[in-house]
C-alpha cells in the first residue's frame, strides 16, 4: 500500500480526514502496515499474485511450526496423571477429532487465501461475532508461547545457569526479528532448521531403541504417579482428552500459512491436496506421536531425574542421549530445545499478531500494522511464563479447551454441513460490507456449548460430565450450529447478496485488480466491495476502518437490505 494523495488520515485511523470540497476522502496507512513484504496481508485476503510458494514449500512451513516440544511435556503429564492405557486412549480420541475437524477448515483456509479469523466470520459468526475468536485465537498463541518459552528457558537454565526469569526474557526477545519480517523470513527459518529438528527429535529414540529395549515394554504397563493404575478409567480418558484437546486451535497456526497455498489446478491438484492435508490437519499425526514419545521419554527418566524433571522436556532428552554421548549430551539436548522453541515461537508470535490485528481493527478502527501486536503478544506471554504457568498445566489447558473446541467445532461443522445443506453461502464471504454484524448459528453455538461445558468442567453435573466437559463443548458445538441455521434459514449469514464474489467467479475476474476509491490502491476481486457511502469500490480493510458509515450498506434507515449496482467492478 502507498501513500495517497492529501487530504490525509491519521496514519493508523480508520477515519479518513474529511475532504475541503465535499469529495470522497483518501486513506494513507503508516509505513509499516503499508509494507506488505512485513504485515503479508494481515486483515485481507491473501491474492493470487502473493502466492509465490509451491505447496511443497507452503506444507514444510507450516509444518516447521510444529517442532514445538509441549507435545512432550502434555503427553507425559496426562500419562502420569491417568497412566498409559487411559493416557493411550485419550491422546489418540483427541488427535482423532483435531484431524475430523481440520480438514474443512483447511481445505477453505488453501482455497479461498483466508486465515481463521476471516474464515471464522463468514462461517457462522459474523462480523463482530468472530471478534471474540480472534480473542480466543489471541490467548492460543500466548498460552503456548509461554508454554514453549519456558521449556526452552529450562534447557538454558541446565545449560548455562541463567536464572529463570532472565531466561524467559531471552525466549522473548529472541524471535522479534524473526516475526517482524513476515512470512519470507519465517518460511526461510523453517526450511535451514528442519535438518538439526529431524535429527535431533529420532535420535534419543534410536539410543533408547538399542540401549534399552524393554522400557517399550514396561512402559505400556506404567500406571502413572498420582495412582491412577495401568488399567482403563473412563474419568481418566475424559480428562485427558481435555488436555490434549487444548491442541485444537493450532489449526488456526497452521491456516496462517495454508492462506499463501497457490491456486488449485490440474496440474498441481494431487501435490496440492496432499499439502494441505498434510499442512492443516496432518500436524496432528505428528503431534500425538510426539505425546506418546514424550511420555515415554520421561518414563525412562522418571528414576533418575524425579517427577517435576521428568516433565520438562530437557531432562528426558539429556537421560536418553547419555549412553551414546556422554557428557555432550546436555548441550546436544539444548540445541535441539533451543531449535525447537525457537521454531514454534515464532509461529506463535506471528499468529498472534494476525489475531490481536484483527480484533482491535474491529473494535478501535485503527490499523498501525501488523508488527506492532507482537509486542502485546509477546509482553502478555512473558507475565504468564514468570508467573510459572508450567506448574499449572494440566488445569489450564483442560479449561482452555472448552472453549477452542466449542470454537473448532462450530466454524467446522458450517463449512461440512450448513453449506452442503445451502443454510450457508456456498462460498466464504469475509467482508464487512456483507455481513451481519452477528451470526447466531456459529457464534450462539459456540457461546451456548462453551457456557455450558464450564459449568461442566467446574463440577456442576457432576463427576462424569466434568471429565467429559470438552466432549459435552463439541457435542453441543456440532449440533446447535446446525439447527440454529435451519431455524433461521440461513438469514443472518448475508446482509445483502454479492453478485461478483460467488463460488463460479472465473480465474480470469478473480485475479483481476480493481482500485479501492479511498486508498487508492489496487486489490484482486475478493478484497473489492462496492461502497454507497464512497460512491465506488472499497477494499476490506478500509472498508473495516470505516467508522463514520454507519453500515449504510447493508441496511436503509428503515432495515431492509440494499442492492447497490458496481459497474467498476464486477467483470462479467
Amino acid at each position: 500500500m502507498t501513500e495517497t494523495a492529501v487530504p490525509h488520515a491519521d496514519p493508523a485511523s480508520g477515519s479518513p480526514a474529511g475532504g475541503p470540497d465535499g469529495r470522497a476522502p483518501k486513506r494513507s496507512y503508516a509505513k509499516l502496515a503499508a509494507d506488505e513484504s512485513r504485515e503479508d496481508y494481515s486483515l485481507r485476503y491473501a491474492p493470487h499474485s502473493y502466492r509465490r510458494w509451491s505447496p511443497t514449500m507452503v506444507a514444510s512451513t507450516a509444518l516447521g511450526g510444529i517442532a514445538y516440544l509441549a507435545d512432550f511435556a502434555i503427553g507425559a503429564s496426562i500419562v502420569f496423571t491417568y497412566g498409559f492405557t487411559s493416557g493411550l486412549a485419550s491422546i489418540l480420541c483427541a488427535a482423532t477429532i483435531i484431524f475430523t475437524t481440520g480438514i474443512p477448515i483447511a481445505r477453505a483456509c488453501a482455497k479461498y487465501g483466508l486465515d481463521m479469523d476471516l474464515i471464522t466470520r463468514g462461517a457462522g459468526f459474523g462480523y463482530f461475532g468472530s471478534t471474540l475468536t480472534s480473542l480466543i485465537y489471541a490467548s492460543f498463541t500466548f498460552i503456548f508461547f509461554a508454554l514453549e518459552g519456558s521449556i526452552m528457558a529450562q534447557a538454558m537454565h541446565e545449560v548455562f545457569g541463567l536464572p529463570l526469569p532472565i531466561g524467559y526474557l531471552v525466549t522473548t526477545l529472541i524471535v522479534i526479528p524473526i516475526v517482524f519480517r513476515g512470512m519470507g523470513a519465517l518460511a526461510k527459518v523453517q526450511a535451514w532448521t528442519q535438518p538439526v529438528w529431524l535429527i535431533g527429535l529420532v535420535l534419543p529414540f534410536v539410543i533408547l531403541l538399542f540401549h534399552s529395549p524393554g522400557s517399550f515394554g514396561d512402559f505400556t504397563s506404567f500406571g502413572g504417579t498420582e495412582g491412577a493404575g495401568s488399567g482403563f478409567s473412563w474419568i481418566g480418558f475424559g480428562l485427558g482428552t481435555g488436555v490434549a484437546l487444548s491442541l485444537i486451535a493450532q489449526i488456526g497456526e497452521q491456516a496462517d500459512y495454508l492462506r499463501f497455498m497457490p491456486a488449485k489446478t490440474e496440474a498441481n491438484k494431487k501435490r496440492w491436496n496432499l499439502a494441505v492435508l498434510a499442512a492443516g490437519p496432518g500436524w496432528v499425526v505428528i503431534g500425538a506421536a510426539k505425546q506418546l514419545g514424550g511420555a515415554l521419554l520421561a518414563f525412562v527418566a522418571l528414576e533418575a531425574v524425579g517427577k517435576t524433571h521428568a516433565l520438562e522436556p530437557i531432562a528426558p532428552q539429556v537421560e536418553a542421549l547419555k549412553p551414546w554421548l556422554g557428557s555432550v549430551a546436555l548441550p546436544v539436548a539444548a540445541l535441539f530445545v533451543v531449535v525447537s522453541q525457537i521454531k514454534i515461537n515464532v509461529t506463535n508470535a506471528y499468529s498472534g499478531s494476525l489475531s490481536w490485528s484483527n480484533f482491535f481493527s474491529r473494535v478501535t478502527h485503527r490499523h498501525p500494522g501488523r508488527v506492532w501486536y507482537i509486542f502485546l503478544n509477546l509482553a502478555i506471554a512473558l507475565t504468564l511464563m514468570e508467573l510459572n504457568m508450567f506448574a499449572a498445566l494440566n488445569k489450564l489447558l483442560g479449561f482452555y479447551s472448552n472453549v477452542g473446541i466449542a470454537w473448532i467445532v462450530a466454524v467446522a461443522a458450517d463449512l461440512v454441513i450448513n453449506k452442503r445443506a445451502g443454510w450457508s453461502p456456498r462460498y466464504i464471504e469475509f467482508k464487512r460490507a456483507y455481513l451481519y454484524a452477528v451470526n447466531p448459528a456459529g457464534f450462539g453455538a459456540m457461546v451456548i456449548a462453551s457456557v455450558v461445558s464450564i459449568l461442566a468442567f467446574f463440577g456442576l453435573f457432576g463427576e462424569y460430565a466434568q471429565a467429559f466437559s470438552t466432549f459435552i463443548a463439541a457435542g453441543l458445538a456440532l449440533i446447535l450450529c446446525p439447527l440454529i441455521a435451519w431455524a433461521t434459514k440461513g438469514r443472518y449469514y448475508l446482509a445483502r447478496p454479492n453478485p461478483v464474489n460467488g463460488p463460479d467467479v472465473p480465474v480470469e475476474d478473480i485475479t483481476a485488480t480493481h482500485t479501492c476509491t479511498v486508498c487508492e490502491t489496487a486489490y484482486e476481486l475478493p478484497d473489492i466491495a462496492d461502497c454507497p457511502a464512497h460512491s465506488g469500490p472499497i477494499c476490506s480493510l478500509c472498508c473495516s476502518l470505516d467508522a463514520g458509515c454507519g453500515d449504510v450498506c447493508t441496511k436503509r434507515p428503515s432495515g431492509e437490505p440494499v442492492l447497490m449496482p458496481m459497474p467498476e467492478v464486477r467483470t462479467h
